[in-house]
């Protein structure tokens, strides 16, 4: 019956894997209902589907059929005591060894034990469930993240100098995202980073606020190598604005402050108002308790952006990343927010990632990468005056085209 049992576990652990992947399949398709119809893509959804459930009924039968491996066992068990109790039994009675109430006697305490071999079989049947989920939480919880905390070396306080050299990184291996990037930003600085789709911009974000690690090379932050503080320290001196606004379904205020109370009702005011954002707080219902819904419910793409910024506002950090802040703002409302950027990038290094070029208006250099190398790097008044330089000719023609 041990036996038996080992046998099952492996089956109920697939079977758990193909349930995981069909959760994640209608996770993903639910969530993109729209662009999946507009798109015509029901046809490979619903293809897609099929195929999960089919190998999801596969692995349901040769789970059972491990399963009933038990039951089967218990009842091979009894049998074989029966016939061999019958057999011998007839034999010995046969010769005069044995009398017929002894085998009986012998009958019956095998029957009596039948039962609790059924309740054994029955419950190795749920181990062997049970065993599948529990090697499945084991690794999960054995995964070690690649990015290690450091040890705690702490950063100079007030704005922070980011020196990076011959940094490289790649996603997968021999495929190669940064090659060889070396720079140094001094602090309180405001650089513009421009590239191509694909060029390593987002990537190099990452790599600051140690999503990442570099594969060669390294980074410095007022001197200190990454990879030595608190990760908690570290990106608490670090606010990063994605290009993909994530919002909670929960209440204005929980979704500025993360689900800080130590964060008072006066700040997230404050900032809100450095946003110029009072007037459209003021139209909520509920002011700072207006539950948002998941998805960005009640919020306009802009909107959300501008959220994502005020929470910057909240952590008053040392250094600043825009990755496409206003990538999904409107021309008017980008204006409408460039004064406050301003007075949140004051006094702070900043590094802005953008495509268009009103965003760049502000910044003290250029850094144009291509294919994953610095193609120029500069201040912007330098290259601006220089005809010949890649930013002169973008700034000419108006169109990231001419980055390449």
């Amino acid at each position: 019956m041990f036996w038996a049992q080992g046998l099952g576990v492996p089956y109920f652990r697939a079977m758990r894997q193909v349930v995981a992947d069909l959760s994640s399949f209608w996770t993903e398709r639910l969530s993109a209902t729209e662009d999946i119809r507009s798109s015509g893509a029901e046809p490979y959804v619903l293809r897609r589907m099929h195929q999960l459930m089919r190998e999801f009924w596969i692995k349901n039968l040769q789970s059972q059929f491990m399963s009933g491996l038990m039951n089967k066992s218990w009842l091979a068990l009894f049998t074989v005591g029966v016939g061999i109790i019958f057999a011998l039994g007839a034999y010995l009675v046969g010769v005069g060894a044995l009398t017929v109430g002894a085998v009986y006697t012998s009958f019956r305490y095998i029957s009596m034990l039948s039962g609790s071999l059924r309740d054994a079989a029955q419950q190795m049947e749920s181990l062997q469930r049970a065993t599948a989920s529990f090697q499945r939480i084991r690794d999960l919880y054995q995964t070690q993240s690649q990015v290690q905390d450091g040890p705690g070396a702490a950063i100079p306080a007030g704005p922070l100098a980011v020196t990076l050299n011959q940094v490289s990184f790649a996603y997968v291996p021999e495929v190669p995202v940064l090659k060889d990037i070396t720079f140094h930003l001094a602090p309180a600085t405001v650089l513009g980073l421009l590239g191509r789709t694909g060029s390593g911009k987002t990537t190099l974000a990452r790599l600051l606020f140690r999503f990442y690690d570099p594969v060669a090379g390294e980074i410095r932050l007022n001197g200190v190598e990454l990879r030595t503080p608190c990760l908690a320290d570290l990106r608490r001196r670090i606010g990063y604005v994605t290009q993909d606004v994530q919002l909670f379904h929960a209440s204005i205020r929980d979704n500025l402050t993360f689900f800080d109370r130590g964060v008072s009702d006066a700040r997230i005011l404050a900032a809100l108002e450095n946003l110029s954002l009072l007037s459209w707080y003021q139209s909520l219902p509920n002011g700072l308790d207006t539950v948002l819904g998941a998805g960005e419910f009640g919020l306009s793409a802009g909107e959300a952006q501008l959220l994502a910024l005020t929470r910057v506002f909240l952590q008053n950090p040392d250094l600043v990343i825009l990755d496409e802040a206003s990538s999904r703002m409107d021309p008017a409302t980008e204006r409408w927010l460039d004064q406050s950027v301003a007075g949140l990038l004051r006094g702070r290094t900043a590094i802005i990632i953008a495509h268009r070029l009103a965003t760049i208006q502000r910044v003290d250099e250029i850094m144009i990468l291509e294919n994953g190398q610095i193609v120029e790097h500069g201040l912007r008044q330098s290259l601006m005056a220089d005809s010949y330089s890649r930013f002169a000719r973008l700034l000419q023609t108006g169109s990231m085209e001419e980055l390449i």
